[in-house]
């Protein structure tokens, strides 16, 4: 009697296919993803803003930015000359530094740029601002009953 081997059936499972249609499924979500996420339009609403009362112990810290980006700070010397962004900075940290929980501040001009605004925001913050709040003038609660 001749012994003949036993075939085996071979169980594996191809996984080349698999693979190939995850990366293509990775570089489509990789593209589309960014996509989701800019551009969304809003509107913001308008509405008056709380107003906050400060001590004169506890003067807050506020930098003015023009509409043409000139930059004031409220504490220091000169209070009424524009500053370069490089004095905003060392003139807020000494004062940050003196005077840890001063409130921090900054009050754009409508009409001026929000770049100046953000610009004027990370001095600031470059300075050792923890929170940097923004300043506004209230909307008259009359018109928006109208």
């Amino acid at each position: 009697m001749g012994i003949r081997g036993k075939r085996r059936l071979a169980s594996e499972i191809n996984v080349v296919p698999y693979i190939d249609v995850m990366l293509v499924l990775l570089i489509i979500f990789m593209v589309t993803a960014p996509l989701l996420t800019t551009g969304v339009e809003v509107e913001l609403p308008q509405a008056p803003a709380e107003t906050i009362d400060f001590s004169e112990e506890n003067e807050p810290i506020v930098l003015s930015v023009t509409s043409d980006g000139g930059l004031y700070l409220n504490v220091g010397e000169n209070t009424d000359s524009a500053l370069s962004p490089e004095q905003v900075t060392d003139i807020a940290s000494r004062v940050i530094r003196a005077r840890p929980d001063a409130p921090v501040a900054v009050r754009g001009d409508g009409s001026g740029s929000y770049g100046n605004v953000v610009r004027g925001m990370v001095l600031l913050q470059r300075a050792g601002a923890e929170q940097v709040g923004l300043l506004t003038d209230g909307i008259d609660d009359t018109e928006s009953e109208r």
